[in-house]
C-alpha cells in the first residue's frame, strides 16, 4: 500500500530538482539600485559635493561657524568663503574681514544687496565697501514665456593660453557694477557681469552674484565645479557657514513681532487674572494668644460636626445614669417609671425636666434652639445629682 506512495514522492522530487535546475541555468543575475535620496548630510550642507570636489583636487577644507575664527585663521594661502546670509554682520566685522584680506588671504563673497540710487548705498556693508555694486539685469523684466524659448545664457571666462572660453550657469538676474574700475578680472555673460576680482592690500577679494551653481547639483554642470577650483587653486579653504546666528528672540522680533505682542499681552491678562481676589479681604490673624473660650467653642463646633447632635445627647443622658446608679443601689434594676422617681428625689426637679432630658431623641435635627434646650435640661440634672 506504501509503494504508490513512494512512487509518487521521488516522481514530485525529480520533477522539483529539474524545475530548479532549469530556473536557475535561465536565471539572469541583475543589479538593482535604489534611491534613497540624499543623506541627512547632504541636506543640511548644501555645499557638501563641492567640499569632496575641492578635497579630491587636494585642497584643505574646514568649517566654521563665525567670524571669530579670523582670530586664528592664517591670512597668506588661505581662501576664505563667504556664501550665507550675512545682512547681520556688523561694521566692526567688516574691518575685521578688510584687514584680514589686506594681510595676505583671499575673501569670495557673494553680493546680497541691490544699490540704490536714492540712498547711494546698497545695505550691503561689505559690498559698499569694496565700492561694487550690484543690480538687476536688463532680462530681469521678461516675463518667463519670453525666456522659455531661450537657450541659457551662460557665463564665459576665458583664461591665458586657453583658445575656448570657460561656462558657468550663474542667475542671469542680476549683475555687477564696478564704478570705478577697480576689477582686474570679470566674468561675464552677454549683457551681465557676474563675477569680479580685485586686489586689495597683499590679499585679492573675488565678488559674484550668487552661489547657486556651486550647490548640489547644480557644481556638476558645465564648467561651475572647475571655477570654485581655479578661484581657490593653491590655498586651503575655509567655509563660512553662517556668520553669528541670531537667537529666537531676534528672529521673532524681526519678523514676527506682532506675536511678540500677542504673547506680551497674554502674559500681562493671565497675571491680572491670577491677582483677581475673591471676597472681602480677610483680616490677619491676631498674634495674641488664644482664649481658652476661643478652644472650647473650637472643640464643641467640632464635636457637633463630626458626632452629630444625638450622640452629643445621648453621652449627656448616660452620664446622669451612671451618677443616679452610683447614689442609689438598684437604679438600673427599676423600670422607667421608677427610676424618673428616684431621680425627682434625688434631684429635686419636676417630673416633665426628667421627662423632656430623658426621653426619646427625635430622628429630625433639631434646630439651634431646641439643642441648646435640650442640653441646658441634661446638664441642670446632671448638676443636680
Amino acid at each position: 500500500m506504501n509503494r504508490p506512495l513512494i512512487w509518487f514522492g521521488l516522481i514530485l522530487a525529480c520533477l522539483l530538482t529539474a524545475g530548479g535546475f532549469y530556473a536557475w541555468h535561465k536565471a539572469i543575475p541583475y543589479n538593482e539600485v535604489v534611491d534613497r535620496g540624499p543623506s541627512p548630510e547632504a541636506q543640511a550642507n548644501p555645499y557638501l559635493a563641492a567640499e569632496h570636489f575641492l578635497r579630491q583636487q587636494g585642497l584643505a577644507v574646514e568649517h566654521a561657524l563665525s567670524l571669530e575664527r579670523l582670530a586664528t585663521l592664517p591670512a597668506k594661502g588661505t581662501s576664505l568663503l563667504l556664501l550665507s546670509e550675512r545682512s547681520n554682520m556688523t561694521p566692526h566685522q567688516v574691518d575685521q574681514l578688510l584687514e584680514w584680506t589686506q594681510a595676505g588671504g583671499h575673501l569670495l563673497l557673494v553680493a546680497e544687496a541691490i544699490w540704490d540710487e536714492e540712498t547711494q548705498d546698497s545695505g550691503d556693508l561689505l559690498l559698499d565697501r569694496l565700492q561694487l555694486r550690484q543690480a538687476f539685469s536688463d532680462d530681469f523684466d521678461q516675463p518667463p514665456s519670453a525666456r522659455k524659448g531661450k537657450k541659457p545664457d551662460l557665463t564665459r571666462l576665458y583664461v591665458d593660453n586657453e583658445t575656448a572660453p570657460a561656462f558657468f550657469s550663474f542667475d542671469t538676474d542680476y549683475t555687477l557694477i564696478d564704478p570705478r574700475h577697480l576689477a582686474q578680472f570679470s566674468a561675464n555673460s552677454a549683457k551681465s557681469s557676474h563675477l569680479m576680482q580685485l586686489n586689495l592690500g597683499h590679499g585679492r577679494v573675488t565678488v559674484i552674484t550668487d552661489s547657486e551653481l556651486w550647490k548640489t547639483p547644480a557644481i556638476g554642470l558645465h564648467d561651475n565645479a572647475w571655477l570654485l577650483w581655479y578661484l581657490t587653486q593653491g590655498s586651503d579653504v575655509t567655509l563660512l557657514s553662517n556668520t553669528d546666528v541670531e537667537n529666537l528672540f531676534s528672529l521673532l522680533l524681526r519678523y514676527f513681532p506682532q506675536a511678540l505682542v500677542a504673547l506680551a499681552a497674554l502674559i500681562l491678562l493671565g497675571l491680572w487674572r491670577a491677582g483677581i481676589r475673591l471676597g472681602p479681604i480677610r483680616a490677619p490673624a491676631p498674634k495674641a494668644r488664644r482664649q481658652l473660650q476661643e478652644h472650647l467653642n473650637a472643640s464643641a463646633d467640632f464635636l457637633l460636626r463630626r458626632s452629630g447632635q444625638n450622640s452629643l445627647l445621648q453621652a449627656l443622658q448616660r452620664d446622669i445614669l451612671r451618677t443616679a446608679r452610683r447614689r442609689h443601689p438598684g437604679f438600673e434594676q427599676l423600670d422607667t417609671d421608677g427610676q424618673r422617681q428616684v431621680l425627682e428625689r434625688l434631684t429635686r426637679q419636676p417630673s416633665s425636666i426628667i421627662s423632656q432630658a430623658l426621653g426619646p431623641l427625635p430622628a429630625k435635627r433639631l434646630s439651634s434652639a431646641d439643642f441648646s434646650r435640650q442640653v441646658a435640661c441634661l446638664q441642670t440634672l446632671r448638676n443636680a445629682l
